[in-house]
Protein backbone atom coordinates (compact mmCIF):
# COMPACT_ATOMS: atom_id res chain seq x y z
CA UNK A 1 0.00 0.00 0.00
CA UNK A 2 1.38 3.67 -1.00
CA UNK A 3 0.10 7.08 0.44
CA UNK A 4 -0.66 9.74 -1.74
CA UNK A 5 2.00 12.16 -2.42
CA UNK A 6 1.97 14.57 0.52
CA UNK A 7 3.00 17.93 -1.28
CA UNK A 8 -0.53 18.58 -2.80
CA UNK A 9 -2.48 19.15 0.67
CA UNK A 10 -1.15 22.32 2.07
CA UNK A 11 -2.11 24.15 -1.55
CA UNK A 12 -5.90 23.29 -1.91
CA UNK A 13 -6.11 23.45 2.52
CA UNK A 14 -5.10 27.18 2.26
CA UNK A 15 -7.47 28.12 -0.39
CA UNK A 16 -4.56 28.17 -3.53
CA UNK A 17 -3.14 31.33 -2.25
CA UNK A 18 -0.44 30.93 -5.59
CA UNK A 19 -3.39 30.64 -8.05
CA UNK A 20 -5.17 33.47 -6.34
CA UNK A 21 -2.37 35.96 -6.97
CA UNK A 22 -2.69 35.47 -10.75
CA UNK A 23 -6.57 35.18 -11.38
CA UNK A 24 -9.03 38.06 -10.94
CA UNK A 25 -12.18 35.55 -9.38
CA UNK A 26 -12.33 33.52 -6.73
CA UNK A 27 -10.08 30.38 -7.36
CA UNK A 28 -12.90 27.77 -6.69
CA UNK A 29 -14.67 29.34 -9.69
CA UNK A 30 -11.69 29.26 -11.83
CA UNK A 31 -10.96 25.54 -11.32
CA UNK A 32 -15.04 25.10 -12.06
CA UNK A 33 -15.07 27.15 -14.91
CA UNK A 34 -11.94 28.69 -16.37
CA UNK A 35 -10.03 25.79 -16.09
CA UNK A 36 -8.91 24.10 -19.42
CA UNK A 37 -11.74 26.14 -21.17
CA UNK A 38 -11.82 29.39 -21.12
CA UNK A 39 -9.14 32.17 -21.26
CA UNK A 40 -9.05 34.75 -18.09
CA UNK A 41 -7.76 38.24 -17.97
CA UNK A 42 -7.28 39.62 -14.69
CA UNK A 43 -6.27 43.68 -14.37
CA UNK A 44 -3.78 44.31 -11.79
CA UNK A 45 -6.45 46.74 -10.14
CA UNK A 46 -8.40 43.27 -8.82
CA UNK A 47 -5.08 41.02 -8.41
CA UNK A 48 -4.04 41.16 -4.41
CA UNK A 49 -0.18 42.56 -5.43
CA UNK A 50 2.04 42.93 -8.37
CA UNK A 51 4.91 40.48 -9.52
CA UNK A 52 7.79 42.63 -9.17
CA UNK A 53 9.02 40.27 -6.46
CA UNK A 54 8.91 37.76 -8.73
CA UNK A 55 11.60 38.96 -11.63
CA UNK A 56 11.78 42.66 -12.77
CA UNK A 57 13.97 44.46 -15.44
CA UNK A 58 17.16 45.03 -12.90
CA UNK A 59 17.34 40.88 -12.52
CA UNK A 60 17.03 40.14 -16.33
CA UNK A 61 20.10 42.16 -16.98
CA UNK A 62 21.36 40.12 -13.81
CA UNK A 63 20.83 36.85 -15.10
CA UNK A 64 22.26 37.53 -18.61
CA UNK A 65 25.35 39.43 -17.54
CA UNK A 66 26.27 38.00 -14.14
CA UNK A 67 24.70 34.92 -13.36
CA UNK A 68 27.04 32.54 -15.86
CA UNK A 69 24.17 31.36 -17.73
CA UNK A 70 24.56 28.31 -20.23
CA UNK A 71 22.17 27.31 -23.09
CA UNK A 72 19.54 26.16 -22.91
CA UNK A 73 18.70 28.84 -20.24
CA UNK A 74 18.47 31.44 -22.70
CA UNK A 75 17.23 31.58 -26.61
CA UNK A 76 17.51 34.62 -28.65
CA UNK A 77 14.29 34.89 -31.70
CA UNK A 78 13.74 37.28 -34.53
CA UNK A 79 10.67 37.88 -37.01
CA UNK A 80 9.85 34.47 -35.59
CA UNK A 81 13.29 32.77 -36.15
CA UNK A 82 15.23 31.61 -33.61
CA UNK A 83 19.06 32.11 -33.58
CA UNK A 84 21.84 29.50 -33.63
CA UNK A 85 23.68 29.79 -30.06
CA UNK A 86 27.16 30.63 -31.45
CA UNK A 87 25.22 33.58 -31.94
CA UNK A 88 24.95 35.11 -28.65
CA UNK A 89 27.16 32.91 -26.58
CA UNK A 90 30.92 32.98 -26.25
CA UNK A 91 34.05 31.18 -24.57
CA UNK A 92 33.98 31.40 -20.36
CA UNK A 93 37.28 32.73 -20.35
CA UNK A 94 40.17 31.91 -18.19
CA UNK A 95 39.59 29.35 -15.92
CA UNK A 96 36.16 28.25 -17.72
CA UNK A 97 36.40 25.15 -19.92
CA UNK A 98 32.82 26.63 -21.54
CA UNK A 99 31.99 27.41 -24.94
CA UNK A 100 28.45 28.11 -24.95
CA UNK A 101 28.31 30.64 -21.99
CA UNK A 102 25.68 33.59 -22.65
CA UNK A 103 27.70 36.62 -24.44
CA UNK A 104 25.81 39.62 -22.44
CA UNK A 105 27.86 41.36 -25.44
CA UNK A 106 26.65 39.89 -28.41
CA UNK A 107 23.01 40.26 -26.22
CA UNK A 108 23.46 44.25 -26.42
CA UNK A 109 23.66 44.13 -30.16
CA UNK A 110 20.94 41.62 -30.81
CA UNK A 111 18.42 43.23 -28.46
CA UNK A 112 19.27 46.61 -29.90
CA UNK A 113 18.28 44.96 -33.34
CA UNK A 114 14.75 44.09 -32.58
CA UNK A 115 15.60 40.22 -31.37
CA UNK A 116 13.38 39.12 -28.11
CA UNK A 117 15.93 37.38 -25.56
CA UNK A 118 13.81 33.74 -23.95
CA UNK A 119 15.21 33.20 -20.51
CA UNK A 120 14.19 29.30 -20.28
CA UNK A 121 13.46 27.21 -16.75
CA UNK A 122 14.06 30.10 -14.84
CA UNK A 123 11.89 27.84 -11.60
CA UNK A 124 15.27 26.23 -11.74
CA UNK A 125 17.78 29.32 -11.73
CA UNK A 126 15.81 32.53 -10.20
CA UNK A 127 14.94 32.06 -6.33
CA UNK A 128 11.69 34.00 -6.16
CA UNK A 129 10.06 31.88 -9.44
CA UNK A 130 11.57 28.59 -8.08
CA UNK A 131 9.69 29.47 -5.00
CA UNK A 132 7.13 30.69 -6.47
CA UNK A 133 6.75 28.17 -9.36
CA UNK A 134 6.82 25.08 -6.93
CA UNK A 135 4.36 26.70 -4.83
CA UNK A 136 1.59 26.95 -8.02
CA UNK A 137 1.93 23.77 -9.06
CA UNK A 138 1.16 22.55 -5.42
CA UNK A 139 -2.01 24.37 -5.55
CA UNK A 140 -2.88 23.58 -9.04
CA UNK A 141 -1.66 19.45 -8.62
CA UNK A 142 0.20 19.81 -12.29
CA UNK A 143 3.66 20.97 -12.97
CA UNK A 144 4.95 24.73 -13.78
CA UNK A 145 7.83 25.83 -15.65
CA UNK A 146 8.62 29.67 -15.96
CA UNK A 147 10.21 31.18 -19.29
CA UNK A 148 10.61 35.21 -19.21
CA UNK A 149 9.93 36.73 -22.71
CA UNK A 150 12.06 40.12 -22.94
CA UNK A 151 11.29 41.97 -26.25
CA UNK A 152 12.83 45.47 -27.96
CA UNK A 153 10.02 47.94 -28.41
CA UNK A 154 7.62 47.63 -31.16
CA UNK A 155 8.91 43.80 -31.68
CA UNK A 156 7.01 40.68 -32.43
CA UNK A 157 8.45 37.95 -30.69
CA UNK A 158 6.76 34.84 -32.21
CA UNK A 159 3.79 34.35 -35.08
CA UNK A 160 0.81 33.05 -34.04
CA UNK A 161 0.56 29.76 -32.40
CA UNK A 162 -0.38 27.74 -29.64
CA UNK A 163 1.29 25.69 -26.48
CA UNK A 164 0.60 22.22 -25.75
CA UNK A 165 0.14 23.71 -21.88
CA UNK A 166 -1.41 26.12 -20.14
CA UNK A 167 -0.10 29.41 -19.26
CA UNK A 168 -0.37 32.49 -17.23
CA UNK A 169 1.00 35.30 -18.97
CA UNK A 170 2.50 37.75 -16.23
CA UNK A 171 2.93 41.48 -17.50
CA UNK A 172 6.07 42.93 -15.36
CA UNK A 173 7.67 45.86 -17.49
CA UNK A 174 6.39 47.70 -20.54
CA UNK A 175 3.29 46.95 -22.41
CA UNK A 176 2.45 44.27 -24.52
CA UNK A 177 -0.46 43.80 -27.52
CA UNK A 178 -2.31 39.86 -27.08
CA UNK A 179 -4.24 38.74 -30.06
CA UNK A 180 -5.96 35.30 -28.74
CA UNK A 181 -7.74 32.86 -30.90
CA UNK A 182 -9.85 29.69 -30.40
CA UNK A 183 -7.76 26.56 -30.96
CA UNK A 184 -7.62 24.52 -34.30
CA UNK A 185 -7.02 21.64 -32.43
CA UNK A 186 -8.43 21.39 -29.02
CA UNK A 187 -6.73 20.07 -25.83
CA UNK A 188 -3.65 19.20 -27.61
CA UNK A 189 -1.09 16.52 -26.40
CA UNK A 190 2.57 17.29 -26.17
CA UNK A 191 3.66 15.55 -29.08
CA UNK A 192 0.92 17.49 -31.06
CA UNK A 193 2.42 21.08 -31.54
CA UNK A 194 1.14 23.67 -33.76
CA UNK A 195 3.21 23.55 -36.35
CA UNK A 196 1.25 20.07 -37.61
CA UNK A 197 -1.37 22.41 -38.54
CA UNK A 198 0.56 25.50 -39.73
CA UNK A 199 -2.07 26.08 -42.44
CA UNK A 200 -5.27 26.29 -39.66
CA UNK A 201 -3.39 28.39 -37.51
CA UNK A 202 -2.54 31.05 -40.19
CA UNK A 203 -6.02 30.59 -41.61
CA UNK A 204 -7.33 31.26 -38.09
CA UNK A 205 -4.88 33.87 -37.27
CA UNK A 206 -6.12 35.73 -40.09
CA UNK A 207 -9.72 36.26 -38.59
CA UNK A 208 -10.64 38.72 -36.17
CA UNK A 209 -9.51 37.50 -33.01
CA UNK A 210 -11.52 36.08 -30.00
CA UNK A 211 -9.55 38.70 -27.18
CA UNK A 212 -7.42 41.20 -27.94
CA UNK A 213 -6.10 43.03 -25.40
CA UNK A 214 -3.45 45.45 -23.92
CA UNK A 215 -1.35 43.95 -20.86
CA UNK A 216 0.17 46.50 -18.45
CA UNK A 217 2.55 45.60 -15.44
CA UNK A 218 0.76 43.76 -13.06
CA UNK A 219 -1.59 42.30 -15.47
CA UNK A 220 -2.05 38.11 -16.18
CA UNK A 221 -3.44 36.50 -18.82
CA UNK A 222 -4.70 33.07 -18.67
CA UNK A 223 -4.97 30.81 -21.76
CA UNK A 224 -5.83 27.28 -22.26
CA UNK A 225 -3.32 24.84 -23.95
CA UNK A 226 -4.36 25.00 -27.63
CA UNK A 227 -5.69 28.92 -27.63
CA UNK A 228 -3.61 30.58 -30.53
CA UNK A 229 -1.78 33.68 -29.54
CA UNK A 230 0.88 36.23 -30.69
CA UNK A 231 2.15 39.33 -28.97
CA UNK A 232 4.04 42.96 -29.61
CA UNK A 233 5.68 45.10 -27.46
CA UNK A 234 4.16 48.97 -27.15
CA UNK A 235 6.20 52.11 -26.31
CA UNK A 236 9.60 50.80 -24.55
CA UNK A 237 10.85 47.35 -23.87
CA UNK A 238 8.61 44.82 -22.74
CA UNK A 239 8.46 41.66 -20.29
CA UNK A 240 6.47 38.74 -19.58
CA UNK A 241 6.58 35.54 -17.46
CA UNK A 242 5.23 32.63 -18.95
CA UNK A 243 4.11 30.47 -16.53
CA UNK A 244 3.49 27.09 -18.25
CA UNK A 245 1.50 24.84 -16.74
CA UNK A 246 2.21 21.05 -17.86
CA UNK A 247 -1.17 19.52 -17.13
CA UNK A 248 -1.73 15.88 -16.15
CA UNK A 249 -4.51 14.29 -18.74
CA UNK A 250 -6.88 11.47 -18.81
CA UNK A 251 -4.85 10.44 -22.11
CA UNK A 252 -1.80 10.40 -19.55
CA UNK A 253 -4.13 7.61 -17.65
CA UNK A 254 -4.74 5.64 -20.66
CA UNK A 255 -1.14 5.31 -21.00
CA UNK A 256 -0.40 3.99 -17.65
CA UNK A 257 -3.43 1.98 -17.35
CA UNK A 258 -2.14 -0.20 -21.00
CA UNK A 259 1.27 0.51 -19.90
CA UNK A 260 -0.04 -1.71 -16.41
CA UNK A 261 -2.23 -3.89 -18.69
CA UNK A 262 0.74 -4.87 -20.60
CA UNK A 263 2.42 -5.94 -17.77
CA UNK A 264 -0.18 -8.01 -16.59
CA UNK A 265 -0.73 -9.72 -20.14
CA UNK A 266 3.06 -10.48 -19.65
CA UNK A 267 2.64 -12.93 -17.17
CA UNK A 268 -0.02 -14.69 -19.53
CA UNK A 269 1.82 -18.23 -21.02
CA UNK A 270 -1.18 -17.67 -23.63
CA UNK A 271 -0.06 -14.56 -24.68
CA UNK A 272 2.88 -15.51 -24.89
CA UNK A 273 3.10 -18.20 -27.29
CA UNK A 274 4.74 -18.34 -30.58
CA UNK A 275 2.80 -18.15 -33.88
CA UNK A 276 2.47 -21.05 -35.79
CA UNK A 277 5.90 -21.55 -38.17
CA UNK A 278 5.58 -20.14 -41.40
CA UNK A 279 2.61 -17.71 -39.97
CA UNK A 280 2.91 -14.42 -42.93
CA UNK A 281 2.21 -11.67 -39.86
CA UNK A 282 1.76 -8.90 -42.96
CA UNK A 283 -0.96 -11.17 -43.80
CA UNK A 284 -4.67 -10.08 -41.86
CA UNK A 285 -6.51 -13.61 -42.09
CA UNK A 286 -3.24 -15.37 -41.20
CA UNK A 287 -2.95 -13.73 -37.83
CA UNK A 288 -6.89 -13.19 -37.04
CA UNK A 289 -7.54 -15.75 -34.75
CA UNK A 290 -4.12 -14.99 -32.73
CA UNK A 291 -5.29 -11.35 -32.80
CA UNK A 292 -8.60 -12.11 -31.48
CA UNK A 293 -7.14 -14.06 -28.77
CA UNK A 294 -4.64 -11.42 -27.55
CA UNK A 295 -7.32 -8.78 -27.45
CA UNK A 296 -9.97 -10.58 -25.39
CA UNK A 297 -6.43 -11.24 -23.24
CA UNK A 298 -5.48 -7.55 -23.05
CA UNK A 299 -9.08 -6.72 -22.90
CA UNK A 300 -8.81 -8.63 -19.71
CA UNK A 301 -5.97 -7.43 -18.33
CA UNK A 302 -7.61 -4.00 -18.83
CA UNK A 303 -10.39 -4.72 -16.90
CA UNK A 304 -8.51 -5.97 -13.78
CA UNK A 305 -5.99 -3.25 -12.98
CA UNK A 306 -6.74 -1.41 -9.84
CA UNK A 307 -6.39 2.19 -9.77
CA UNK A 308 -4.30 2.04 -7.38
CA UNK A 309 -1.53 0.65 -9.98
CA UNK A 310 -2.14 3.34 -12.40
CA UNK A 311 -2.08 5.87 -9.26
CA UNK A 312 1.45 4.69 -7.99
CA UNK A 313 3.05 4.66 -12.05
CA UNK A 314 1.58 8.74 -11.81
CA UNK A 315 3.16 9.27 -8.41
CA UNK A 316 6.26 7.55 -9.85
CA UNK A 317 5.62 10.46 -13.29
CA UNK A 318 4.74 12.93 -10.55
CA UNK A 319 8.17 12.85 -8.62
CA UNK A 320 10.16 13.10 -11.44
CA UNK A 321 8.11 15.98 -13.02
CA UNK A 322 9.79 18.26 -10.48
CA UNK A 323 12.37 18.97 -7.86
CA UNK A 324 11.96 19.11 -4.46
CA UNK A 325 12.86 22.70 -2.50
CA UNK A 326 16.70 23.69 -2.56
CA UNK A 327 18.76 21.94 0.15
CA UNK A 328 23.02 23.06 0.76
CA UNK A 329 24.93 20.00 0.90
CA UNK A 330 27.05 21.86 4.07
CA UNK A 331 23.36 22.86 5.58
CA UNK A 332 22.71 19.12 5.38
CA UNK A 333 25.92 17.92 6.72
CA UNK A 334 26.57 20.59 9.73
CA UNK A 335 22.24 19.25 10.67
CA UNK A 336 23.36 16.13 10.39
CA UNK A 337 27.05 16.04 12.36
CA UNK A 338 25.30 18.21 15.35
CA UNK A 339 21.77 16.55 16.44
CA UNK A 340 20.61 17.56 19.91
CA UNK A 341 17.80 15.38 21.92
CA UNK A 342 14.01 17.53 21.40
CA UNK A 343 15.85 19.25 18.14
CA UNK A 344 13.13 20.30 15.47
CA UNK A 345 13.36 18.57 11.94
CA UNK A 346 11.40 19.58 9.34
CA UNK A 347 9.95 17.24 5.91
CA UNK A 348 11.56 19.00 3.02
CA UNK A 349 9.04 21.11 0.90
CA UNK A 350 7.84 19.63 -2.32
CA UNK A 351 9.47 16.41 -1.60
CA UNK A 352 6.36 13.95 -3.05
CA UNK A 353 7.28 11.44 -0.32
CA UNK A 354 5.09 8.56 -0.14
CA UNK A 355 5.12 5.40 1.98
CA UNK A 356 5.12 1.62 0.29
CA UNK A 357 4.67 -0.69 2.43
CA UNK A 358 4.40 -3.93 -0.01
CA UNK A 359 3.52 -7.00 2.10
CA UNK A 360 6.95 -9.06 2.97
CA UNK A 361 9.19 -6.48 1.40
CA UNK A 362 10.72 -3.98 3.45
CA UNK A 363 9.30 -0.67 3.61
CA UNK A 364 10.41 2.11 1.31
CA UNK A 365 9.86 5.54 1.69
CA UNK A 366 9.72 7.02 -1.72
CA UNK A 367 10.11 10.47 -2.61
CA UNK A 368 11.83 13.37 -5.29
CA UNK A 369 15.54 12.63 -3.37
CA UNK A 370 15.10 8.68 -4.02
CA UNK A 371 14.26 5.65 -2.14
CA UNK A 372 14.84 5.00 1.66
CA UNK A 373 14.24 1.36 2.49
CA UNK A 374 13.10 1.55 6.68
CA UNK A 375 13.22 -1.01 8.82
CA UNK A 376 9.74 -2.06 10.29
CA UNK A 377 10.12 -0.79 13.87
CA UNK A 378 10.97 2.90 11.93
CA UNK A 379 7.58 3.19 10.11
CA UNK A 380 5.18 4.23 12.71
CA UNK A 381 7.79 7.47 13.51
CA UNK A 382 8.07 8.07 9.44
CA UNK A 383 4.01 7.79 9.05
CA UNK A 384 3.80 10.67 11.66
CA UNK A 385 6.92 12.45 9.63
CA UNK A 386 4.92 12.59 6.61
CA UNK A 387 1.14 13.35 7.95
CA UNK A 388 2.63 16.35 10.01
CA UNK A 389 5.61 17.48 8.20
CA UNK A 390 7.63 17.87 10.58
CA UNK A 391 9.28 15.89 13.75
CA UNK A 392 12.16 15.56 16.37
CA UNK A 393 14.90 13.89 17.19
CA UNK A 394 13.44 12.33 20.23
CA UNK A 395 10.94 11.05 17.99
CA UNK A 396 12.73 9.49 15.07
CA UNK A 397 15.65 8.41 17.59
CA UNK A 398 18.71 9.86 16.02
CA UNK A 399 20.26 7.18 13.94
CA UNK A 400 16.86 7.50 11.72
CA UNK A 401 17.30 10.77 11.95
CA UNK A 402 21.00 11.34 10.65
CA UNK A 403 19.98 9.09 7.79
CA UNK A 404 16.91 10.95 6.93
CA UNK A 405 18.69 13.91 7.01
CA UNK A 406 21.77 12.96 4.44
CA UNK A 407 19.45 11.38 2.26
CA UNK A 408 17.74 15.14 1.50
CA UNK A 409 14.11 14.25 3.00
CA UNK A 410 15.11 16.09 6.43
CA UNK A 411 16.04 19.65 7.25
CA UNK A 412 16.52 21.32 9.94
CA UNK A 413 14.91 24.70 9.34
CA UNK A 414 12.09 25.67 9.19
CA UNK A 415 11.13 27.16 6.32
CA UNK A 416 7.56 28.23 4.50
CA UNK A 417 6.01 26.20 1.85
Amino acid sequence: MTASLTDRAPGVLSGRPALGRLVAEDPADFAAYRWGREALLSRARDLPAGFGDLLDEDAVDELVSRRGLRTPFLRVARDGTTFGDRMFTAGGGVGAGVTDQVSDDKLVALFADGATLVLQGLHRVWPPLLDFAQRLAADLGHPVQVNAYVTPPQSRGFDDHYDVHDVFVVQVAGRKQWRVHAPVHHAPLRDQPWTEHREAVAEAAARAPLLEVELSPGDCLYLPRGFLHAATALGGASTHLTLGVHTWTRFGLAEQLVAEAMTLLASDPSARQSLELGTAVDDPDATAGDLELVRTRLLQSLASVSPDAVAQRMASQARAAQRAAPIGPLAAARAADGLLPGAPLHLRRHLAATLAECGSDAPVLRSRAGDVTLAPPEVPAVRALLAAGRSTVDELGPTLARRLLTAAVLTGENTPT
